[in-house]
């Protein structure tokens, strides 16, 4: 979808989303491919969400991380990794998982996405994010890296750097946060339709092509 496209008759729809949640990423995914097979456009908005907002700057190794908060074994969390990546997969998103990938925090990086509305870009560069966590590797929550990924969106990256030190949208970024919570979001992906439906948790293609459905013959 293109941030410079409008479609008047298209729906709204919010998500909001953490940039290392990988049900986030296949759930849009599969929301992308229900309205491909549709024939729609969607207006899409993303609002933010922490998964670990108390995580340490250094970050947490992915796998040890899981299982100190899920309390799930190895063999699970290798279950549940080889599961998403197929799912993934049907999807043609990549998640490239080793032994040193790391689960960052993720405050700044919804910064970057906050600051990148003013400039359209807010969904380009939230889609970039998920691939530099989840594809490349890359650190999230660090600022040299968040200013490669706006340049890589064709924004300013030294703009780019300057907001997130001096904290423009970070006041931002707080508010609507506390918004989704007061709303009943306590997990991501959350999406909401028209401002009218919610639904929870990766649904599958089949799933979101329900609810677009409903939206074709219950017009608000």
């Amino acid at each position: 979808m293109d941030d410079s496209r409008a479609f008047p008759a298209a729906p709204r729809i919010d998500i909001v989303s953490d940039v290392v949640c990988p049900w986030c990423v296949i759930g849009y995914r599969q929301l992308e491919q229900a309205l491909a097979a549709a024939g729609m456009a969607a207006e899409i908005h993303w609002h933010p969400f922490e998964l670990n907002p108390s995580m340490p700057p250094e970050g947490q190794n992915m796998r040890e991380h899981v299982m100190q908060k899920y309390g799930s074994t190895a063999e699970q969390s290798q279950a549940s990794r080889e599961r998403i990546t197929a799912l993934g997969a049907e999807t043609g998103f990549r998640f490239a998982w080793d032994d040193e990938t790391r689960m960052w925090n993720t405050f700044l990086a919804h910064q970057l996405i906050e600051w990148a509305v003013r400039f359209g870009a807010q969904h380009r560069v939230n889609l970039a994010l998920f691939r530099a966590h989840f594809t490349e590797g890359r650190n999230v929550s660090d600022i040299g890296v968040l200013a490669e990924v706006a340049e890589e969106c064709g924004l300013d990256p030294v703009a780019a750097r300057a907001a997130l030190e001096a904290g423009e949208t970070a006041r931002d970024v707080r508010s609507i946060q506390q918004f989704w919570a007061s709303k009943g979001i306590e997990g991501v992906p959350a999406m909401i339709f028209d401002q009218r439906y919610l639904l929870t948790g990766a649904q599958g293609v089949q799933g979101y092509a329900a609810m677009l459905d409903r939206l074709t013959r219950e017009p608000g």
